[in-house]
């Protein structure tokens, strides 16, 4: 994109598992969409440290020292960043109302758009049952998860040597296992009630890396998706309207996504923070 081009501003981001520790992270296209996006607020919505990953072996390249100061800079620029832990970077649910370096720390917040619409903003694990209650199950699902970015990163490799489009081995393990498609329904029914519960219009959620935007029973249900493949974001427009954004670095432009589809991901019970999304070309 030619460096001129002034980078788009919005009233609100909302960003989520970006997974940073992780070699499945995709910085270098978070970078780069952090380049050409600007907003008053940015919502950090859970998994965006891979504190599970770290604690099995450090990985920590400068992409990531990147990001992080990249998200400073916009603090101290005057954007607000608020900071909601999910289940991988748990350890940060321990300060509440702390403030790091200008980002605030909270558990849930109810977002007020421009138009008035109110969405409780929280990462989603909650809601998540093996995460909750089978924490082993859930930890050896993430190991499996590593296992299959290997083989999608090999095989990327082959296909691109052959001429051949890019094609995800995990997006499409996962399409072989049928409870897959059941628990992304039953997830975002269960946190569509919460939003319900809480008596507003809407709700704003990560965890399961499936990016969408659709009605559930008269509650917007948003999931802002991931960084690790489907490289999704939300954004709010001065206006009120959210749309859904999908990032490729390749080309330096936003696909804008309509607000009744989704971004094709698939989420196993056990695998739900892990998951990934359609294949994309490969940087």
């Amino acid at each position: 994109m030619d460096q001129t081009v002034e980078p788009r501003h919005f009233r609100t981001l909302f960003i989520s598992d970006v997974h940073l520790g992780s070699k499945a992270a995709k910085t270098d296209f978070l970078l780069d969409f952090l380049k050409h996006h600007e907003a008053d607020t940015i919502v950090l919505v859970g998994d965006i440290v891979d504190g599970w990953r770290l604690k099995r072996s450090w990985y920590w390249p400068q992409d990531c020292n990147d990001v992080v100061q990249k998200l400073l800079r916009k603090a101290r620029k005057g954007a607000r960043i608020i900071y909601i832990p999910g289940n991988h970077d748990e350890f940060m649910r321990d300060f509440p109302g702390i403030h790091f370096g200008g980002i605030e720390v909270a558990d849930r917040i109810i977002h007020e758009a421009a138009d008035g619409k109110r969405y409780l903003v929280l990462h989603g694990d909650e809601f998540d049952v093996v995460v909750r209650n089978a924490r082993l199950l859930a930890y050896l699902g993430d190991w499996a998860y590593d296992m299959a970015i290997r083989i999608n990163v090999a095989l990327a490799a082959i296909r691109r040597r052959l001429g051949m489009p890019y094609w995800s081995f995990s997006a499409w393990a996962k399409l072989q296992v049928k409870h897959a498609v059941n628990f992304i329904g039953e997830f975002q029914k269960v946190v569509a009630e919460e939003a319900r519960r809480h008596e507003v219009d809407g709700v704003i959620c990560g965890h399961i890396h499936h990016a969408v935007i659709e009605e559930i029973d008269g509650v917007r249900y948003i999931n802002t998706g991931d960084w690790v493949e489907s490289c999704t974001a939300v954004v709010e427009h001065t206006d009120g309207r959210l749309e859904l954004l999908s990032w490729g670095q390749s080309v330096n432009k936003p696909i804008a996504l309509a607000a009744s589809t989704s971004v094709p991901v698939l989420a196993l019970p056990g695998v739900s923070d892990a998951v990934t999304a359609k294949g994309r070309q490969a940087a």
